[in-house]
């Protein structure tokens, strides 16, 4: 199955807009956090760090849904094994990944994103 990605520039309400920024901010939180974790204590599995993490985050961004969660933690052990993998080839000067950005999925279902989220 061939998946393409496409990049899109709405236009938004400022609540909307407000919204989406308040829900890259804490995805972007999440998986700098867990990306830093991982390679800390080198726990590189997804499932080893969703269970680690997916409960303290599900209480901490109750209005986040929950795919949105678990796709941040594999989004950051992604990012973990590749800057694991590049720092033993000794292409990394860093002790730690540096995520500057997120790749967030929104799909268009009901409940995906809850209007009032709350930080």
């Amino acid at each position: 199955m061939l998946r393409r990605a496409v990049a899109v520039e709405l236009e938004t309400t400022k609540e909307l807009n407000k919204l989406l920024y308040s829900v890259e901010t804490a995805y972007l939180g999440i998986v700098s956090e867990v990306a830093m974790y991982a390679v800390v204590n080198n726990v590189l599995s997804a499932s080893q760090l969703q269970r680690i993490f997916y409960r303290r985050y599900r209480l901490e961004y109750p209005s986040l849904n929950s795919q949105l969660i678990i796709q941040a933690i594999r989004q950051a052990s992604q990012i973990a094994k590749s800057f694991m993998e590049r720092r033993k080839k000794g292409l990394v000067s860093k002790p730690y990944p540096e995520v500057r950005s997120v790749s967030l999925g929104l799909l268009k279902q009901p409940g995906i994103m809850r209007s009032s989220l709350n930080q």
